[in-house]
């Protein structure tokens, strides 16, 4: 008897003797499903190689076949004034290649901003040395390497190496009043970069943002730490607000003089952008106007601050800062930029002159990213959504935009890590919605592909506890139009059987949850699969990657046209013989928080729950820089304010509502669920709520993330 019952076995597939369940401890606490990544992965001068980061050090490696060549810095070299090591997994090169910055203890402040203490490190002599005895902000070699910058105590400081001299550039930095060469907090999020000063290419000047926030108001909140709670203070511009008054200054080193840039007299404006060009004395600043509908490209004299217009643009609805991240050529005529202008995300170059601009790329798909530009045989190397929205291409364009190429040879996500120096080379990763990340090299004239890193063990995992495979689906709209979105079926699936629907929303401006990568769905949906549950996610009108029209259609009116969407979507999923219509519930974060907050008002006949983790409740009480770029200012569109916010829909709630928020929420304030919640108390409808203490929007470290997660899924369990 025993052998026929082991005779049965070998005929069942191994794949389902192994498979497991998940659990949240596997997710949250014991990182079962992490994903193998390119540690440190960077092109080196030369062309023929590159440095990856590993356990024993920095190693030096082929890209023609992957192989290891030689190791840099080995793990035990660096050693600090007492002789410890240090870790060489948060580092910076030098231009050179000889000298290193390697960041230690580093300390996050906002979302990008972060001080640590800073080494500089010599290859040839393995000596490190302390930049300054303090934690510092943004600390940058010099082209020549041979000093570095860096910010304190918000002003910005030269040190020289060889004479181990530190020069304060500015003197009058004070701590919520004047900013050098850092971001204020609204730019910071807003703008995408913290660090706040450029070199220019020679090294002999050092263009710098110096902000005056004095007539910001403040924003505070408790930390609560120790027998007295302690509070955070720092300025935060909320729609209709005064913004910090911001100057761009230019350090000549040698002389140690500074000129101030003429960015004209208009005060209550926005600089998204610096950057100096090829050329040694020139610097480029972006321009634009508190609307944020009309942007210029300003070339300053970097020896008189002296400027003139090169270049601009305005639009009906807004211009985007990333337009300003313009490549300049070593022609010292020619800039690539990306443009929106006729409608999707183009490639163009045009001179500084003005007297000539070539549209590079020529098809309706919005180009997604410049990864670099190889002057020398004139091509252009980009990533753009060639096979449609979800998916991205890695594709080239010649100077006349007249050849244009895709490299990729698998759809879906294609992304470069790096180009080497020669463009012979490339860095790639790839992955799907069902697939893990792959990461290889290609062989740019050849197409011929090396893989590094596949994922095995990932791969074999999710095989070993039973992902499910999500499907990519077509939604229609009451006003025509149709929405990318994925679909992951329940584990188990019975066709004879209908089952509950969880939407998984963020929905905000060019944004994208519904794309062919891997991450997409993540592995609490697979849980919830598990469980019994059809999870979704709906892309909606406003988000991004299908044109300017597509994205834009939302403006004034933020979250009336996503949520009317999210509710078709309910309606038509309902309709489908395997959903329990009496069943749909909606969660999303941050922005997805503010849409599932206007999922259980607006939406509250086809959503019978919703989780709002850290929402926008009131567009009033968000920062001016986001909100006015699709709201304007309330003065200016009060319905348009008033229509879009949750907290003035309370009464409309039926069903059951959880909503979360960190209290320490330095982005989105907590205050947002704080007057919901007692909008909520006034109309006497019944919630739930949590909040996290001390915690930011990310609302994470320790055993946060578990207990969230933890709160989360008993809600759903018991409430959809």
């Amino acid at each position: 008897m025993m052998k026929k019952i082991y005779l049965i076995l070998l005929c069942i597939p191994q794949f389902l003797l192994a498979q497991k369940k998940i659990t949240l401890e596997d997710i949250y606490k014991k990182g079962t499903f992490r994903s193998e990544f390119a540690q440190g992965f960077t092109s080196m001068n030369d062309g023929r190689f590159y440095r990856e980061t590993i356990a024993g050090g920095i190693i030096k490696k082929a890209f023609e076949d992957g192989a290891t060549i030689d190791t840099l810095i080995k793990a035990k070299d660096p050693l600090n004034e007492k002789k410890e090591k240090l870790s060489l997994f948060d580092v910076e090169w030098s231009k050179d290649e000889k000298k290193l910055l390697i960041f230690i203890d580093r300390e996050y402040i906002y979302r990008r901003s972060s001080k640590a203490i800073v080494y500089v490190y010599d290859i040839a002599t393995k000596k490190a040395t302390k930049v300054d005895t303090s934690k510092i902000l943004h600390a940058s070699f010099s082209p020549d390497a041979t000093k570095v910058a860096f910010v304190k105590n918000n002003n910005l400081y030269v040190k020289n190496l060889l004479t181990n001299k530190t020069v304060a550039v500015t003197n009058d930095g004070k701590n919520n009043e004047i900013i050098n060469g850092n971001c204020d907090w609204v730019y910071e999020e807003e703008f995408s970069f913290t660090q706040a000063f450029d070199w220019s290419a020679n090294g002999n000047f050092v263009a710098f943002y110096r902000f005056n926030e004095s007539k910001v108001k403040e924003f505070s909140f408790d930390e609560f730490e120790g027998l007295y709670p302690t509070q955070n203070k720092f300025k935060y511009p909320k729609v209709g607000e005064e913004n910090s008054e911001v100057d761009i200054y230019i350090y000549n080193v040698a002389t140690g003089k500074k000129v101030k840039a003429n960015i004209g007299a208009e005060k209550d404006i926005y600089i998204p952008r610096i950057k100096f060009t090829t050329k040694d004395d020139k610097l480029s600043i972006c321009w634009l106007n508190r609307l944020q509908n009309e942007m210029k490209l300003l070339m300053v004299d970097a020896a008189t601050g002296k400027s003139n217009v090169y270049y601009q643009e305005k639009n009906k609805y807004y211009v985007e800062a990333e337009t300003a991240d313009v490549t300049f050529l070593q022609d010292g005529k020619h800039f690539i930029m990306l443009s929106e202008k006729e409608g999707f995300y183009q490639l163009y170059k045009i001179s500084f002159d003005g007297s000539t601009s070539v549209k590079l790329t020529k098809d309706n798909v919005d180009v997604t990213g410049v990864l670099g530009v190889d002057e020398k045989n004139g091509f252009v190397y980009f990533t753009n959504c060639q096979w449609g929205a979800l998916d991205r291409a890695f594709c080239k364009v010649d100077f006349n935009g007249n050849q244009q190429q895709i490299i990729s040879q698998s759809q879906g996500t294609n992304n470069v890590i790096s180009l080497n120096s020669d463009f012979t080379y490339a860095l790639n990763s790839f992955s799907t919605i069902n697939t893990p990340t792959t990461f290889f090299t290609t062989h740019l004239p050849t197409g011929k592909t090396k893989m590094l890193k596949e994922n095995k063990k990932l791969n074999a995992t999710i095989v070993d506890y039973g992902f499910e495979k999500a499907s990519f689906i077509k939604v229609p709209t009451s006003k025509g139009e149709t929405l990318n979105g994925w679909m992951l079926m329940p584990k188990n699936y019975d066709q004879t059987k209908k089952y509950p629907v969880l939407f998984c929303n963020y929905g905000g401006p060019g944004s994208q949850q519904v794309a062919n990568r891997w991450g997409a769905v993540n592995a609490w949906h697979q849980y919830l699969s598990q469980e019994g549950y059809i999870v979704v996610s709906i892309d909606n009108t406003g988000t991004g990657f299908r044109g300017e029209e597509f994205k834009k259609k939302t403006y004034l009116q933020l979250g009336n046209l996503e949520i009317e969407d999210q509710i078709d979507a309910a309606k038509y999923l309902a309709t489908l013989p395997f959903v329990d219509a009496t069943r749909i519930g909606h969660w999303g974060w941050s922005f997805g928080g503010f849409m599932s907050s206007l999922a259980i008002t607006k939406g509250a006949d086809v959503f019978k729950t919703a989780i709002a983790v850290a929402p926008v409740t009131n567009w009033m009480y968000y920062d001016n820089i986001y909100t006015e770029r699709f709201m304007r200012t309330p003065k200016e569109n009060k319905k348009g304010y008033e229509q879009t916010a949750p907290i003035n829909f309370v009464n409309k709630i039926k069903g059951k509502f959880l909503i979360i928020h960190g209290t320490a929420d330095d982005n989105v304030h907590f205050q947002n669920s704080v007057m919901m919640v007692d909008e909520m108390i006034k109309k006497n409808v019944e919630f739930e709520s949590a909040y996290y203490p001390n915690k930011n929007h990310g609302i994470n470290g320790g055993n946060t993330t578990f207990h969230l997660y933890t709160k989360m899924t008993k809600f759903i369990k018991e409430n959809l």
